[in-house]
């Protein structure tokens, strides 16, 4: 339940399985993404609902204004009700999603109403007595009649069965991809995770993981006999999973809002992420400032303008998100990797909240 990584073929966790199997016809239940569209297209039918109530207003407003004008009359207010009852059910009616689906149930009960009375009316007016069957929870009794008329089911030869049985048999073509925070989280801090050698199929120590993915945090990965830098993106963005996670955080990956990470309070599950999280690498210590080569290393890495940071704050205030500015101080360089708590240690994180100024909201 801590909400590790993703499918690679779903949008968040591994549910290729499951729609592979309602697409066969193997699995009776409805997917996550089927209940994510069919929420959507109720939310879009309520929306062009909304839009046409809205429209008929308009149009008996437009009409009783004209009236009033030919007869010489004062307006009539239309949103005061007499004796009180609304002028028009349509037009005072308001909408929400609950109604719009009362409605549309109400729609598909009378809909199954009339082809059952047709159904009735075809077959000479009797009424079922015989056999049941479950349809959409409602009990349907056939006549024998009917029963009579139903062909029976033609016989399968070989190669159809063996067909059917070969469908039945799924091999889940989805794995669970990790990130590179997300595996060492796993394998130092939770104990829960085993990452293997391609080549050599062994479990890969931590002390040898570590700076393995220190190392892979580049495009192109650099060679493992480098040394490790204080300022490498695998450690700074690590020191900040690590932190978040250890106060009870679902830290999810934020690169469609444009940001580092997402903060989930429950899980992506429950409700939607409260904060989005930008790491900025911070050169507090006298060291990066002894040297020019050093100050030119520290200028590229906190090369961000004022602009970015207004477009990506934007962002989190159109998804109603807040966002916080992440400052990771970066120690001097590591002369060992081996002991990584003392390394993690090193590290400080400070958080900063930033939201977005509105004049009209802001005037005090």
């Amino acid at each position: 339940m801590g909400f590790f990584g993703k499918g690679n073929l779903s949008r968040s966790e591994p549910s290729w399985l499951e729609r592979e199997k309602k697409r066969r016809g193997f699995l009776g239940g409805n997917t996550s993404e089927e209940a994510t569209r069919k929420r959507r297209t109720e939310r879009r039918e309520l929306k062009l609902e909304r839009a046409r109530v809205e429209k008929l207003m308009i149009e008996e407003r437009l009409k009783a204004e004209a009236a009033a004008r030919e007869s010489g009359s004062e307006i009539p207010d239309l949103d005061v009700f007499t004796d009180g009852q609304p002028p028009s059910a349509v037009m005072t009616e308001r909408f929400s999603v609950k109604k719009a689906m009362d409605a549309k149930y109400q729609r598909q009960q009378e809909e199954r109403h009339k082809k059952r009375e047709q159904e009735r009316l075809q077959n000479g007016g009797t009424t079922p007595t015989t056999d049941q069957s479950e349809l959409n929870g409602k009990t349907v009794r056939f006549s024998p009649t009917v029963q009579q008329q139903e062909s029976p089911p033609l016989p399968k030869n070989d190669a159809e069965e063996e067909e059917d049985d070969e469908d039945i048999v799924l091999e889940n073509e989805e794995h669970l991809q990790l990130s590179n925070e997300e595996a060492f989280f796993l394998v130092y801090t939770l104990g829960a995770l085993q990452v293997l050698d391609r080549d050599t199929n062994t479990v890969i120590p931590t002390s040898s993981l570590f700076p393995l993915l220190c190392h892979h945090s580049y495009f192109p990965p650099r060679i493992t006999c480098d040394e490790v830098q204080s300022d490498d993106p695998f450690l700074i963005s690590y020191a900040v999973y690590h932190h978040f996670r250890s106060l009870g955080w679902v830290i999810r990956s934020g690169v469609k809002f444009g940001t580092d990470y997402l903060l989930y309070n429950r899980g992506p599950v429950f409700s939607h992420a409260e904060f989005a999280v930008i790491v900025v690498p911070s050169y507090e210590h006298p060291y990066w400032t002894e040297t020019q080569e050093r100050r030119d290393h520290v200028a590229q890495k906190q090369d961000r303008s004022w602009w970015w940071l207004h477009c990506v704050n934007r962002v989190q205030a159109q998804v109603r998100k807040s966002l916080v500015i992440v400052y990771v101080q970066i120690p001097p360089p590591l002369s060992s990797v081996d002991d990584i708590g003392g390394v993690l240690g090193r590290y400080r994180v400070r958080e900063f909240l930033l939201r977005r100024w509105l004049p009209n909201r802001s005037r005090d």
